[in-house]
């Protein structure tokens, strides 16, 4: 679990973050939502460490971050996987080489203990066979799988997602998100996904966050969404006519 209580966070004067608290639970997929220039991305960083809040807390299963000496912050990261929005794949290496690289990196295994690791993820994220191709001989769907199995690979508490579907198309898209919604579930892990996607809000959001000008507007799951009364919600999820009628369609059944 990971608990966020009252942060802020400003760039020289601009005031970015404004008070955000809730929770993410673990064994859930939580998405953060909002429009551009909402916080998501600056707000994922500060999950992940790479920005520090000036005001408020961020505890992982109760450890407070900004309270661990800089080894324990270090190794605290190492429990954190990371599914970047381009796929954030080597080109130099094969997919092998890109998900065995963080093992290289930061663990003291044998080659053959990490083959074996390598092996277990890309079979797991249905690439048995892509081992000794390189990212420009796969697809963008293909590539987004090589970045979760890399996520994975070093069996993190917390997994977090940049825009996972972007630039994929709609079949492919809701591939990625079962992939990790059920990856969330079998491990155990702390799941945060920032996106754009409304199809992932309402496939795989258990748990969702809606900032809007760095506060939090709103928060429920994707069932809930459909039932909430707030404008700036309900702007930003039905902007598209699909949606549209789809809420009109919950409207008139509920009636």
């Amino acid at each position: 679990m990971i608990e966020v209580n009252d942060i802020h966070k400003s760039f020289g004067d601009t005031h970015i973050l404004k008070g955000v608290s809730t929770k993410f639970e673990k064994g859930k997929t939580n998405l953060i939502i909002g429009q551009s220039g909402s916080g998501k991305t600056v707000f994922l960083k500060c999950l992940l460490g790479l920005f520090s809040p000036e005001q408020g807390k961020i505890k992982y299963d109760g450890k407070d971050y900004s309270k661990l000496s800089a080894s324990e912050q270090r190794n605290l990261r190492q429990e954190m996987g990371m599914v970047f929005q381009g796929s954030a794949l080597f080109d130099s290496m094969t997919v092998e080489g890109n998900v065995m690289f963080p093992l290289t990196m930061f663990t003291k295994q044998s080659k053959s203990e990490m083959q074996d690791r390598v092996d277990f993820v890309l079979k797991r994220v249905n690439l048995v066979d892509a081992h000794h191709k390189y990212p420009s001989e796969i697809s963008g769907g293909m590539q987004k799988r090589v970045a979760i199995a890399r996520a994975i690979v070093m069996k993190p508490k917390y997994l977090f997602c940049d825009e996972p579907n972007s630039g994929l198309d709609p079949k492919t898209a809701i591939l990625i998100d079962n992939l990790i919604h059920e990856i969330t579930q079998e491990y155990d892990i702390t799941t945060v996904i920032n996106t754009h996607d409304m199809n992932s809000v309402m496939e795989i959001g258990e748990k969702i966050i809606f900032l809007k000008n760095g506060h939090k507007e709103w928060e429920g799951s994707n069932k809930e969404i459909f039932k909430t009364d707030n404008e700036a919600v309900t702007d930003f999820v039905y902007s598209s006519e699909l949606f549209k009628k789809v809420r009109q369609m919950y409207i008139e059944e509920r009636n």
